[in-house]
């Protein structure tokens, strides 16, 4: 068992990691970051100015913001100044209705918002809103994680400067992971100290219920529960894991307004590390405590691959929470440490390279096919059969591996970045 400290340590950061959110989070920590420069400013502003990295831009371009029928940043930038309350984090639009959506429009109309690509930042998560009135002016800049604040200004007096932690060194707050470490802290720790993770199962079951009531985005998810998707898949745990994990999905990025746990500062993340682990525990019938252990190794894992890869980059998010997934799924049918690392290599050897271009409604199939590969990747590993240190990029050590995927989505896959948001913007 690890060290008291250790443990309280890692529940810390995974209760940091692991929060509800209501909408795509880029969005959505754009829409906080307004809403913190409008209450500095202390009215409402006459004109707003927004400074964003191109990866806030990318995954923001086209995805729905909750309870507006809208897509895009300036109706979740209109509402942040309007409605929002930073108190409320990634939830800062909780209190969305629809006479607040039509001041948004109107606000909108009215021409009062520019957004500007950030050309001087290197950092890939970057906010900067300044709101003027009045002859006064409020800044406010998240930098590095989707709820830190950088910066405040009120004209030229400095309320905060915390500009000195990059995005790697806030997503692992000096709390060094491996893997062996994630097994050990999922596997040993008391049960009534990670039941915690419980929530997360609650709120994006209660998604999935929401996509597939409703005909949200592509309805991927609906359309594998319907007769046509039972009569080519069945009906097996491999394809509800599947359907039920796309219908969340669904619901989540075509603006449905409900909250979702993210993992990382990402819904889809923490829906892909929590569903087809919840679904397959489920079917499986395994016990409360076997979840609760499998849930905590999903998002853990799925932790751990995000620090080192950085809250935004070129890599789909659902290769790092597929991956924890995996590692779940695998617990659940029995495996042990190796066999859980046999999974991780399965998993890095198939979809190291899938891209990220952007959220929007069809990052349902994205989600679908890493959590399809999870369920093999377990299938494989619990069988002792995984990709060995001959075949591409797996290392022996399985750290090395993930260090090795992180290092493609991070720096190896930048120009490919850049050529995404190229194609996007010039449609």
């Amino acid at each position: 068992m690890l060290p008291v400290e250790e443990r309280k340590a890692i529940i810390s950061l995974m209760q940091r990691e692991v929060v509800p959110a209501i909408g795509c989070t880029e969005p959505i920590a754009v829409a906080l970051c307004a809403t913190r420069a409008r209450e500095i400013l202390g009215c409402l502003p006459e004109k707003i100015s927004l400074s964003l990295s191109a990866n806030i831009l990318k995954n923001a371009m086209g995805v729905g913001i909750p309870g507006t029928g809208m897509i895009g940043l300036p109706i979740a930038v209109a509402l942040g100044v309007t409605i929002g309350r930073s108190e409320y984090q990634l939830e800062v639009l909780r209190d969305c209705c629809p006479e607040a959506v039509e001041r948004g429009k109107q606000y909108i109309e009215e021409k009062r918002i520019d957004i500007a690509l950030e050309e001087e930042d290197p950092d890939k998560l970057y906010i900067r809103v300044t709101c003027e009135a009045a002859g006064h002016t409020a800044t406010a800049v998240i930098k590095g994680h989707h709820t830190h604040f950088a910066l405040l200004k009120h004209d030229d007096e400095v309320l905060l400067d915390d500009d000195n932690t990059s995005c790697e060194e806030q997503s692992t707050d000096d709390i060094p992971l491996t893997m062996r470490k994630v097994w050990e802290f999922a596997t040993t720790t008391g049960i009534d100290e990670i039941k915690f993770i419980l929530e997360a199962k609650r709120l994006n079951e209660h998604a999935a219920d929401e996509g597939l009531r409703e005909n949200y985005g592509h309805q991927l998810g609906k359309t594998m529960c319907s007769p046509l998707g039972k009569g080519i898949m069945g009906d097996s745990i491999f394809s509800k894991i599947m359907s039920r994990t796309s219908c969340a999905c669904d619901a989540r990025m075509a603006g449905a307004m409900i909250p979702v746990m993210s993992n990382s500062g990402s819904g889809n993340q923490g829906i892909c590390a929590t569903m087809p682990v919840v679904v397959f525990a489920e079917e499986n019938h395994n016990t409360e405590e076997e979840l609760i252990r499998a849930l905590i190794l999903s998002n853990l894992a799925a932790i751990y691959v995000k620090q080192s890869l950085g809250p935004l980059s070129a890599l789909c998010g659902c290769v790092v929470a597929s991956t924890g997934s995996s590692c779940g799924i695998t617990y659940l049918m029995g495996g042990n440490y190796e066999q859980v690392t046999y999974a991780v290599k399965n998993m890095i050897a198939n979809l190291t390279g899938m891209i990220c271009d952007g959220a929007k409604p069809s990052c349902a199939l994205k989600v679908t096919s890493g959590v399809g590969t999870a369920v093999m990747s377990a299938m494989l590993a619990i069988q002792h059969k995984y990709v060995t240190s001959v075949e591409g990029i797996i290392d022996n050590d399985v750290d090395q591996s993930i260090h090795n995927l992180t290092s493609i989505g991070s720096r190896g896959m930048d120009v490919t970045d850049r050529f995404v948001l190229d194609i996007m913007t010039s449609k």
